[in-house]
Formats: structure tokens, sequence, C-alpha cells
């Protein structure tokens, strides 16, 4: 990520300390509490309240499960889930604790998660007592668990209740409510990068926010509404089949042009309140195939949409990413086919991790200077960014039609110039 964030020096019981966040000079009690809340990095969050219960003081996603079965359901199932994955496993094994904690700011941002990595590490930084028992061993590899958002210093925090919500009574000594947890602004700390922030052909690598508020979905939906409907903790995105549906429409028309087959094909950004797809990362294929009535299939064509560049991001190789309410288009043209029962189709395939399996196969060429362990993560890592590859949609179009209107024209043709 883009803000060092080095991990001082500490003990286990240093962390029973508060750190006092500095309020932002804005008056807007919303940008107050977000300041105060993602004043990054994270500071510890000290020693339980004596009377909670000990599932009560875990930070441990399983244990806010136990009640909040339907949010840790679909949790388990979100990339925030999966945010510590092999894919950022073997690059932790070769980076010194600053450059690993600019990756943790988003990916474990936690203080007890990140002393925690630095233990597994063998790190400088790391704590000297033995581990607390609201501490699970495991919570750094929980990724942005439900502590990430909704846990300071031991306080729990969210959106107000809803009437019908069912978990009342004295749990966690009551919880704090804001509306910050509805605000699309909640989710800049990690989606958006500051002005300073890296950059490739002057454009921020990480511009969701920005995108969002450009469009016209800024004074109609947040992301939460999207991407967390009826508070379902999903955060699904481009990786999901659903999603990808419901954010772009593909069109395909056929036509004549100069005696020849032509067909255009027209995706629109409808539903995405940011460009389609956001960043790099990702890659749409929209693939043009010509098909015969006995199964044969010819490639018309394919186009790109989405941000190319190097795998060490020092050059821009393309940009044809769609903004919110925009479209991308392209055409090709065919000689007809002679015979009837031919159709064309057009498909958009997604490639959601494509600059990681590029990233990882380049890597795994410098496999020999790497312990067997980092190696075995990295094959991990690209073997999963590989599998998530997806057909999301496809239309249609018989060419019957306009090639019946062909043979009509060159039967006109024919009779006049009397063949």
């Amino acid at each position: 990520m883009v803000v060092a964030v080095a991990l001082a020096v500490f003990a286990w019981q240093a962390w029973l300390g508060r750190a006092t966040a500095i309020a932002p000079m804005e008056e807007d009690p919303l940008e107050t509490f977000l300041n105060n809340h993602w004043n990054h990095p994270l500071p510890p969050q000290g020693t339980p309240r004596p009377e909670a219960s000990a599932l009560e003081s875990s930070l441990g996603a399983q244990a806010c499960g136990q009640c909040h079965t339907e949010q840790w359901e679909a949790w388990r199932t979100s990339l925030h889930s999966q945010a510590m994955g092999p894919g950022i496993h073997w690059q932790l094994r070769l980076m010194d604790q600053a450059q690993g904690n600019r990756c943790l700011r988003c990916h474990a941002p936690l203080a007890e998660q990140k002393a925690l990595v630095a233990l597994e590490h063998g790190w400088s930084a790391v704590p000297t007592q033995p581990r607390p028992e609201y501490i699970p061993a495991d919570l750094h590899q929980q990724g942005v668990a439900c502590a990430v958002c909704h846990v300071r210093d031991h306080e729990r925090l969210g959106p107000p209740a809803r009437p019908e919500s069912r978990l009342e009574g004295t749990a966690h000594q009551g919880f704090t409510a804001h509306d910050a947890f509805a605000d699309s602004r909640f989710c800049a700390t990690c989606h958006q990068f500051p002005e300073d922030g890296p950059r490739l052909a002057g454009k921020l690598q990480e511009d969701t926010f920005a995108q969002w508020q450009a469009s016209t979905f800024a004074g109609l939906k947040s992301c939460q509404q999207c991407h967390m409907p009826d508070r379902r903790h999903l955060f699904r995105g481009i990786h999901d089949p659903a999603t990808v549906r419901e954010a772009v429409k593909l069109e395909l028309a056929t036509f004549r042009e100069n005696g020849r087959g032509a067909v255009r094909v027209t995706v629109s950004n409808v539903g995405a309140g940011h460009h389609f797809p956001t960043y790099m990362v990702p890659k749409v294929y929209v693939r043009l195939n010509l098909h015969g009535p006995n199964g044969e299939i010819r490639l018309l064509g394919e186009e790109v949409i989405g941000w190319g560049a190097d795998v060490g991001i020092t050059r821009e190789w393309f940009d044809t990413r769609i903004p919110a309410g925009g479209r991308f288009e392209f055409e090709r043209s065919f000689p007809l086919p002679e015979a009837s029962g031919w159709r064309v189709s057009a498909r958009l395939d997604v490639a959601p991790r494509e600059h990681y399996e590029r990233v990882f196969a380049h890597s795994l060429q410098q496999a020999g200077r790497m312990d067997a362990e980092t190696v075995a993560d990295l094959r991990r890592a690209l073997d999963e960014a590989r599998r998530t590859r997806f057909e999301a949609m496809s239309v249609s179009r018989s060419l019957d039609a306009l090639l019946a209107a062909h043979n009509q024209a060159a039967a006109a043709r024919c009779a006049h110039e009397d063949c």
C-alpha cells in the first residue's frame, strides 16, 4: 500500500495502552469519526473489559459468528476473508517488516495481526510476552476480519440496529452505532489511494472511491448498497459472475456492409458505480465468434477491457476501462457464408486476477533464488489466480436474415445485369 507503516518495538503487554487519534480540522462529524476510526496504523485494542466473557473479548471472526451467524457465513465466502492468501504470503516471505506492513495496512490492518505476522516471519519488532487469549493464533490469517471494521479499543461499533434486529441485551456492554458504516467514505481507506499515492501514466493505481464520486451513482447508491446488499457481508465484485452481469450490458447487432456481413459489439457499464473494471488487476475479454450449423467455430475478433501494464507497473499498455455510464464498442466484418444456419456470438470472459497471473508466472522464473516454502506458496497463488476465470455472459444472433437479404440483392443485381 501507499503509506509506510513501521511496526514499533513492543511487548504484548505494551498493547494495553491507549493511543489517542488526532481529530481532523473538519467539522463534519462523519469525517471526524472516519479519520479517527481509520487512523493508520491502527492502535492495539488494549485490555478487554474485566466483565467481558472470553467469547465477547475475542478478536477472532469465529467468535463473532457465534451470534452474528449470517454475517459470518457471508464473510467466510468473501474476498475480505481471503485477503491473506498465498498470493500475499509468498511476497511477505521476501519482504522486510516495513515493506510487509505497507501490504498489511489493508490485508490485515489490526496491530494484533501485524504482530502475529512479525512472529511468523521472524521480523525484528515482535512481542516478547505470550499471546493473550483474546487474540486467536490465526487472527493474521483471517484477513479483513470482523474486528478490522467493528472493534476499536475493545469497543464494538456498527451501523444503527435495524428495527427487526434480534440481537438485544447487554452483549459487549452494548455497541456504538454510527451512520459512517453505511457511507461510501468508510470503504475509501483501502479502496482509494491518496493524491500522492503510486500512479501509472498519471493515474492513481487505486482510485475506486474517486471514480464513484465522479459518477451519477454518488447521489444514488453507496458502495455498501451494491457490495453489501441488505447488509450482507458478501463483498462481491469482478470475481463474481452475478455481480458482473448486474454491472454491464452486452449487446450484439448484425448488418450488411459492402456486400459482407458485419457485427457490432457494445458493452455498457450500466450498474457499476465506478470504472469497469475499476483497476489494473482484472481483464475482461470480449470474444466474437462465427458458428456454423455443424459446430464449426471461427474467431472473428477479440478485444480486452481493462487497464494493461507490465508486471513491474512501470509502463502502461492500454486503458480501455469503461467509466460508469459509458460503453465500449468494436466492429468486425466477414464474408457471409453461402449456407443458412450460421450465427454470430459475443462472449464476455473475465480474468479477475490477470495481472497477478502474469506477475506470479514471471516470478516463478526466479524460483531457484527462493526457498521451497516460498515457491510452493507462489505456485498455489498462480493456480488459485488462474482458477478464478469464468464466462460471464454471451449473446448470439442468426445470420440467416442477413444471408437472405444478401442473396436477394445478388439476385436483383444479377437480373439487372443479365447474368
